[in-house]
């Protein structure tokens, strides 16, 4: 088990730096001046090229080292050692202002939201995110799970088809779609809730349900199809000729290996919920992050972009790592 951390954690900074790479590159192609928006600032030319040099976009390979060192907390330790941390404080102490705010991994400043810092955007919306996402997780749990194990106990029967065609049209439909008709069915014609609007718990739990509705699919057929199979084997037949009663038998016995596969499902599910749907977060006004990278990307914004998929990244990886460890915490016999 600890071999296995360590090697994960070893591969981590590889799979972030491959992201970060890849995602910059494509950042960069996307046409237009990242320090220009049409429907707001439009500074002079001037004043572009010494923002440029500042922000090291003047050329690629500089962006990518600059940044680079600011985001792993690299260029905070050389300037801690080297004292320039502690000579700003000073200069700040000696004419009365506050000390500039440093961050051990610092993501830059935002070109699009002007006086904030993608650390700061980050540090408000990813809150929202996780717990949409960890609502839209319990939700398609549960639904899912209940579908599964009902659909796995009368199979081939109408309740089991009926299951299944709920998956398909889970799995099939778009995020937008689902949300668009929820949109209309509790704020627009029964009045619950309002539109565009996040602050109440029928606001949260509309996005959480469109959200989790293609995790809930999956999650019904991978428990279904395991159900089957553990209730065709032999301890599951032995428990029922000792005279164990059925729930104790489905719960107990059959939905202990049937969740594995689920389990195995849920690391990147967790991670691709937990940070946001952009697509939902959108159709709703969540102000999560996926809101402000889809504003990031059509803005070039590529401080707000890279942070954020730095961020994705990570937790993508932590969330498989913590599901494996909990795959063999409950399955032993994996090694």
């Amino acid at each position: 088990m600890l071999g296995l951390i360590i090697h994960r954690l070893v591969q981590l900074p590889i799979i972030v730096l491959v992201i970060y790479t890849l995602t910059l590159s494509l950042a960069w192609a996307i046409p237009g001046n990242p320090l220009e928006n049409p429907e707001g600032r439009q500074p002079k030319p001037e004043v572009i090229e010494a923002m440029k040099r500042q922000y090291n976009l003047d050329s690629f390979p500089n962006f990518y080292w600059s940044y680079l060192a600011s985001a792993t907390g690299v260029k905070y330790f050389n300037d801690w050692r080297s004292g320039e941390i502690e000579a700003e404080r000073e200069r700040a102490a000696a004419e009365g202002q506050a000390p500039p705010r440093r961050y051990v991994f610092d993501f830059g400043p935002s070109l699009e939201y002007e006086d904030w810092t993608v650390n700061e955007i980050v540090r408000d919306s990813l809150p929202v995110s996780i717990t949409l996402g960890a609502i839209a997780i319990l939700i398609a749990l549960g639904v899912g799970v209940l579908a599964g194990i009902v659909g796995a106990v009368k199979p081939n029967s109408m309740v089991d088809l009926g299951t299944l065609m709920v998956a398909l049209i889970g799995i099939s439909l778009p995020s937008f779609v689902i949300g668009t008709v929820l949109l209309l069915i509790f704020p627009v014609w029964l009045g619950i809730g309002d539109v565009g609007s996040s602050s109440g718990p029928m606001d949260m739990l509309l996005p959480a349900v469109t959200l989790s509705l293609p995790f809930a699919a999956y999650i019904a057929r991978l428990t279904r199809m395991g159900m089957i199979d553990a209730l065709a084997t032999d301890y599951v037949r032995t428990a029922r000729a000792k005279g164990v009663s059925e729930r104790v038998v489905l719960l107990r016995h059959a939905l202990k290996n049937a969740f594995l596969p689920v389990l195995s499902y849920l690391g990147p599910a967790a991670a691709l919920a937990m940070t946001g749907s952009f697509i939902v977060e959108r159709v709703f006004n969540v102000p999560g992050m996926g809101q402000h990278f889809v504003n990031g990307v059509q803005n070039k914004d590529l401080f707000l972009i890279i942070g954020v998929v730095l961020v994705f990244a990570t937790m993508l990886v932590l969330f498989n790592l913590a599901v494996d460890v909990l795959y063999r915490w409950v399955d032993p016999r994996i090694g």
